[in-house]
């Protein structure tokens, strides 16, 4: 990938989750009729508003650069981004603890620069593996355009997501495929702004896994949001002190029992 389609699609990344991040919740979702039966029909394909909701604990890798571990019940999370560089962090409060190269951070005007970055990584990278799970979230619109398919040629309806002045960039679009067959979400399309008629990049949603009593997809194309972990139970200390959070196999936290 060449330097200036990066930036383009860095730029991308960022407001692929600020659209949605800051959602009212005194806001309802509006979707059309034929929208609302597509979503509703990802939503159960993907195991069901009831379980994800009592899904707990996430683990993913962005794009091979940042780990995450979200436990969704707190708003604790924990970003490691490189060799001793980790930040732990309530994603409600925006407290928490982080360290560089190892060397725990302690000026406060650095330790804050560095909550609000965290808060914005988890925020994009979050909504790269549960969008999907986002349809019926406050202030979003879903408008039924059309019968497509996707890239790798799958059948699709296809629903242009905009938001009712939610988020930081409430003026992006998105078309998001939904899968004839399995009724999941098999690709989405992202638009800088609504009245944009080519989208910045269409990227896959694949592989499709089972992870607990929920399905998640890893794959969008050329990268990915892997390995995708998902647990009952996990040490409090990984939430909160500076301690390997992976085995030497990179695959179980602490022992803690992955469901997959």
């Amino acid at each position: 990938m060449n330097r200036s389609l990066k930036r383009v699609f860095l730029f991308c990344m960022i407001g692929i989750a600020a659209s949605v991040s800051l959602s009212s919740h005194s806001l309802t979702f509006v979707h059309d009729a034929q929208s609302k039966v597509l979503a509703d029909r990802a939503v159960e394909a993907m195991g069901g508003r009831e379980n994800y909701d009592n899904t707990r604990y996430l683990s993913w890798v962005f794009f091979a650069k940042r780990f995450h571990l979200w436990d969704k019940f707190t708003g604790n999370i924990r970003i490691e981004s490189g060799t001793g560089d980790l930040v732990l962090m309530n994603v409600h409060s925006k407290i928490g603890r982080a360290w560089q190269k190892g060397v725990e951070i302690t000026k406060q005007s650095v330790l804050l620069e560095k909550m609000q970055w965290a808060y914005n990584v988890w925020i994009n990278d979050s909504y790269w593996l549960v969008m999907p799970y986002k349809l019926h979230d406050p202030g979003v619109r879903l408008v039924y355009a059309r019968a497509d398919k996707t890239e790798d040629g799958r059948a699709a309806q296809v629903s242009t997501m905009t938001f009712d002045n939610v988020g930081v960039t409430p003026n992006n679009k998105y078309e998001v495929y939904f899968d004839d067959e399995s009724g999941l979400v098999s690709a989405f399309a992202y638009f800088v702004q609504v009245a944009d008629v080519s989208p910045s990049f269409n990227m896959p949603w694949a592989n499709w896994q089972q992870y607990g009593n929920i399905l998640l997809s890893d794959s969008r194309g050329e990268r990915n949001v892997g390995p995708v972990q998902v647990f009952e139970q996990l040490p409090e200390p990984v939430f909160s002190e500076f301690i390997p959070a992976l085995d030497s196999q990179g695959t179980s936290i602490n022992g803690a029992k992955i469901l997959r």
